[in-house]
């Protein structure tokens, strides 16, 4: 995306990756959740393995998890782009071939384009909408034209693919659930499913990229077996009990004091702490704006000021958490305890009267509170802050024109639920009414998927470097499309403008600029309640699982990278 491809064009592996590892064994994976298809591409139906992307489904290019944003061949061997952007060709490798042995030709990458161009997720749509043409010279050869879509990321967007067979794609279904294993040209086959509940992958034994340098060293059990758990306990339990060789602890008390069990005393299981170097992400209560009483910031901001992150780290989370400052906590691009820098000036300047000035100067924080689950001065200037908007104490507690400031907070799980009813509690202490609803997840999926919510706990994935998924996350035409993630609503010009100028930069200098300014816009918005994040990756595993000396330096999900660089030890 900027700059130059850290490694050489004849590499001959991912530096996190290991070669030599050897190949096979099972892996046992225990996922929290359900899943209802096998769809994934299509936003009637987001209940779908997300791990089935690089296992099963490739794309055209593949990114580097040890770069920001560099994507290296996979089904194209080579790629042809100038300097503006504009136009990329993909050349296929004529190796390559689906499952069924059929060869990937550039009719099923144009055939992938336009069906999920009109039928795929939102912002796949949006995406791919920004393409003047697309054209198939030959078998091998794909052009698309990017004249006049002004977005540097495009490209990224367009090797990051998946491509679909066109002779084992059913257009007029596509749009339904399905549980029929599907037909794809990644490592792995779907060899068994149980609607729900189970999936067993196997390696293919003619994968066609084996000895591809994106691929070395990568997919290396025999076979995969998923079982999904409804309930965290029951999840943990089967951990324990063997049923499953790794986890991913994100309990901080878990991971303090649940590790006691025999199979850790007898070293039949191990911890191991991961440090990425990638962004958090975001996580916290968002604010539904569509709802009326959320309209005016400074609701939003009094509301935000009585979550009392100091008790909840010392008392429920074991003191392992830091509080999230930005929406891109932990990286270069955080605007967090940083003064605008002149080119932040530049394009915040069409906007006056959008920022405070103590976010212009790096000097807002979330409140700290005096930890002892009671303090008075942030509630006063809560109070005070809604006394602005109108709001003033009555028996029913704060109302504004006869009515009380009453909303619920919708969770999927008790830990999410432990959380709520703290943030609840203390907001009662101003008069503010906050409702805890528990529901399950499908539930949960279908009011989030339509707005159906006043506040709920929204997560948004990190990002090695912010680019176009920003117009998903905040921008304006997402804030009305059902089942996209701008879960607050967020329309803004600024915001909008900052993510243009985001997509659009062509130096480093230039995107740290874009980013910081959008950070400051949107921690101005206060469009969530910003909760915490651990800087490490919690681990523990079976001990014959291994993985290279270095582990990559951005990962996404911590499942994809075992899936890709992990191994079972032969005994």
């Amino acid at each position: 995306m900027v700059g130059e491809p850290e490694l050489p064009a004849d590499f001959d592996h991912f530096p996190y990756a290991e070669p030599s590892a050897p190949k096979g064994g099972r892996l046992r994976l225990g996922v929290l959740g359900t899943f209802e298809n096998l769809n994934r591409f299509n936003i009637k139906f987001l209940r779908a393995p997300l791990f089935l992307q690089g296992a099963v489904y490739e794309s055209l290019m593949t990114r580097s998890e040890d770069e920001e944003k560099t994507y290296y061949g996979l089904i194209a061997e080579s790629v042809d782009i100038d300097d503006a952007r504009e136009h990329v060709v993909f050349h296929l490798d004529p190796r390559a071939h689906f499952s069924d042995g059929a060869s990937i030709t550039a009719a099923d990458v144009a055939f992938t384009f336009a069906l999920l161009k009109e039928q795929g997720l939102p912002q796949t749509r949006a995406e791919f909408s920004l393409v003047k043409s697309i054209d198939a010279p030959d078998a091998r050869t794909v052009r698309f034209d990017l004249t006049g879509a002004n977005d540097r990321e495009l490209p990224l967007a367009l090797a990051a693919m998946p491509v679909l067979p066109k002779h084992a794609t059913d257009v007029e279904r596509f749009s339904e659930a399905t549980l029929a294993p599907p037909l794809a040209s990644g490592p792995y086959i779907v060899s068994e499913v149980n609607a729900g509940e189970r999936l067993l992958l196997r390696r293919d034994p003619n994968y066609w990229g084996n000895d591809l340098p994106a691929r070395r060293g990568f997919f290396n059990f025999a076979e995969v077996e998923v079982d999904y758990y409804r309930d965290a306990g029951a999840l943990f339990e089967a951990f324990k009990a063997g049923l499953v060789d790794f986890r991913e602890e994100t309990s901080a008390t878990q991971w303090a004091q649940g590790y006691n069990f025999p199979a850790m005393s007898e070293g039949r299981i191990v911890k191991e702490t991961i440090r990425p170097t990638r962004p958090v992400g975001i996580e916290g209560f968002g604010f539904n704006l569509r709802r009326e009483i959320f309209r005016d910031p400074r609701v939003r901001e009094a509301i935000a000021m009585m979550l009392d992150f100091e008790w909840i780290n010392a008392n429920l989370l074991s003191g392992l958490y830091r509080r999230t400052q930005s929406y891109f906590d932990e990286s270069v691009y955080s605007a967090s305890r940083k003064p605008a820098s002149g080119a932040e000036r530049a394009l915040l300047a069409r906007f006056p009267g959008v920022l405070r000035e103590d976010i212009l100067e790096g000097r807002w924080l979330p409140p700290a509170h005096d930890g002892s689950g009671r303090d008075r001065a942030i509630a006063r200037r809560a109070i005070a802050l809604l006394t602005e908007v109108g709001y003033q104490p009555s028996p029913a507690g704060l109302t504004k024109g006869g009515s009380p400031l009453r909303f619920e907070i919708l969770v999927r799980s008790h830990d999410e639920e432990r959380l709520a009813l703290n943030f609840s509690a203390s907001l009662a202490r101003i008069g503010v009414d906050a409702q805890v609803r528990l529901v399950e997840e499908a539930q949960y999926n279908r009011n989030r998927q339509n707005f159906d919510f006043d506040m709920l706990v929204g997560q948004w994935l990190p990002v090695a470097e912010p680019g176009a998924e920003q117009r998903a996350r905040w921008g304006s035409p997402a804030a009305s499309q059902a089942g996209s993630v701008n879960l607050c609503g967020v329309a803004s010009p600024a915001v909008d403008a900052m993510i243009d100028a985001l997509v659009a930069a062509r130096s480093k200098e230039d995107l740290i600029a874009a980013a910081r300014a959008l950070d400051r816009v949107l921690i101005s918005g206060f469009y969530f309640v910003p909760l915490y994040h651990a800087t490490d990756i919690y681990t523990a595993h079976v001990p014959q699982l291994r993985h290279a000396a270095s582990n990559p330096r951005h990962p996404m999900f911590p499942y994809n990278m075992i899936l890709e660089g992990w191994w079972r030890e032969r005994p």
